[in-house]
Formats: C-alpha cells, sequence, structure tokens
C-alpha cells in the first residue's frame, strides 16, 4: 500500500469518489480532511495509484494512543475490488491486527469478508 501526500494526487480521488456517492462517502471525508491540511493526523492509503482497486484511509500509526481503542483506531474503506478487500485483511501491514479497530465502509461484501478473514485467523469480530 502507498500513502498519498501530493495534493495534485487528492484532488483527483476526492473528484473520482465524488462519482461513486454514498458508497464511498466514509472514505471521501477523510480524504477531504487530508488534503485541506489534515487536522486530525489521518493519513489515505491506496493499493496502487492511480488505478485504484482499494482505498483505505486510518489514523498515522504514530498517533495510536491504546491499542484497545477500537473508537480512535477508526478505518474507513473503498474497493474496487473483492480480492483487494481480502488481501488487506488477510496480510496487509496496513491493518495492524494487534489492535483493536473498527472498519467503516459503505458497500456490500465488507461485513462477510471481514468475518470470513477473521475466522480464518481464529479472530473474534464484533
Amino acid at each position: 500500500m502507498q500513502i498519498l501526500r501530493c495534493p495534485a494526487q487528492l484532488q483527483l480521488l476526492e473528484e473520482t469518489l465524488r462519482k461513486s456517492l454514498p458508497t464511498t462517502l466514509p472514505v471521501l471525508g477523510t480524504v477531504m480532511m487530508v488534503a485541506r491540511g489534515n487536522p486530525a493526523a489521518h493519513e489515505v492509503l491506496v493499493d496502487s495509484w492511480p488505478n485504484f482497486g482499494i482505498i483505505l484511509t486510518r489514523l498515522r500509526p504514530e498517533e495510536h494512543k491504546d491499542p484497545r481503542d477500537h473508537y480512535i483506531n477508526q478505518l474507513a474503506v473503498f474497493y474496487r475490488d473483492k480480492g483487494a478487500l481480502r488481501a488487506l485483511l488477510g496480510g496487509s501491514e496496513a491493518v495492524v491486527q494487534a489492535r483493536a479497530f473498527q472498519i467503516l465502509g459503505m458497500q456490500e461484501g465488507l461485513e462477510e469478508a471481514v468475518q470470513d478473514v477473521a475466522g480464518a485467523k481464529g479472530l473474534q469480530v464484533e
């Protein structure tokens, strides 16, 4: 996963996400915030650029104060490819499974993918 920091990339991503509202809403809000100064210390990650299969937004890792606090450790996701979602959840370092977290997303299949990957790893999902 690569972190998008370039204002031009963030602007292009914002325009792309607007075309897929409302399913992109959780991710779009963070992308807009990061593009406008990022006061909440978030980051935007994509699996590839500019033809991404998945976008993940999260709090910068150095900002995590409590690994048990799933409210502060919120992830927002938008994906074009369910395989990319499963890869992200199953083996990516972008999602640190040693800490509690919440995943926000509005697409069909998100909950199922989370349950499948968690079950395969013997993790509990609430």
